[in-house]
């Protein structure tokens, strides 16, 4: 743990960066910025130990339990101000961090500031930066679902996302959930049910889902990549879509999930829908973006 230094470096920030620290500190109240003042604080938690000490007997438990709570709330310090250092490098530059709700602040912190893994972190710190670019895009049943996130609930998740394909919202193309291109990266039956037991996703094994009342031609975009779809009337065309969407928390977590797109997934993809009798043609840019439908942290 650290000795008193801040995390974050305020030597050359943006000023999206310094709106949302000071935005954090007055939500939670920390200082972040004051080294001095942080040295001050601890300076005088001892002293107030040493005079309550002076006062009253205590057992060496209560000793102990005064040690604990200050290493833990060390902890808790030195997570809050690592998640809140790498989101300022994700900052756009027309970030609006205060508009960011204060209330939504305290709560993410509060679900956030035991995660000391830095996968995690890294996943927690794309949350805060897209909120803080975008105030709104995550509520706060998001940051309560991700809160009881293990790390190969993650994991999971970030496979799935490379099966995606956009128009808006995300898609993940579990076109036949048994199919060998899914199971052998670990997307099957019993991973599916596990992912929509914890909120992210709506899974129907028995049924496709469909995109409804579709044009002749149609794009969709996997990883910046353009699909074209050909279907087989002049309007009201439906697209199988497969076994799997996503709930709304799945689609609020699936742009920073750190997804890349399975190289093998185009060609399935439109060899299925071939099958279908529907056309499908892929222009593939010259650096395809490997992100859903950007690119996040990984985990």
């Amino acid at each position: 743990m650290s000795e008193g230094n801040s995390l974050i470096n305020f030597g050359d920030l943006s000023k999206p960066a310094t709106v949302l620290i000071d935005k954090v500190s007055n939500a939670i109240g920390t200082l972040y910025e004051p080294t001095k003042i942080k040295r001050v604080a601890k300076a005088e938690v001892e002293a107030t130990k040493i005079r309550a000490l002076g006062e009253i007997e205590a057992t060496e438990i209560q000793q102990r339990a005064m040690e604990r709570l200050i290493y833990e709330e060390g902890r808790k310090q030195e997570n809050i101000e690592s998640i809140t250092a790498q989101a300022t490098n994700s900052l756009n530059n027309d970030a609006s961090p205060e508009n960011v709700e204060d209330d939504w602040i305290s709560h993410f912190f509060e679900k956030c500031r035991n995660v000391s893994d830095s996968e995690m972190q890294g996943l927690w710190s794309s949350l805060l930066a897209g909120e803080a670019n975008k105030p709104g895009s995550y509520s706060k049943r998001t940051v309560d679902l991700i809160s009881t996130l293990d790390r190969p609930d993650a994991h999971l998740f970030t496979k799935l996302c490379s099966f995606s394909i956009s128009g808006g919202d995300v898609f993940p193309l579990i076109l036949d959930h048994k199919a060998e291109i899914y199971t052998k990266n670990g997307i099957n039956f019993s991973a599916l049910n596990h992912l929509e037991s914890i909120g992210l996703i709506k899974f129907n094994f028995l049924q496709n889902f469909q995109l409804q009342n579709l044009p002749k031609n149609v794009t969709l975009i996997s990883f910046g990549i353009p699909i074209n779809f050909v279907m087989p009337k002049e309007s009201n065309n439906n697209l199988e879509i497969g076994n799997v969407v996503l709930t709304q928390a799945g689609q609020q977590l699936a742009p920073i999930c750190g997804a890349q797109l399975n190289p093998e997934f185009l060609n399935y993809m439109l060899e299925h829908y071939k099958k279908k009798g529907i056309e499908a043609g892929v222009q593939l840019p010259n650096n395809p973006r490997q992100g859903t439908p950007k690119s996040g942290s990984p985990v």
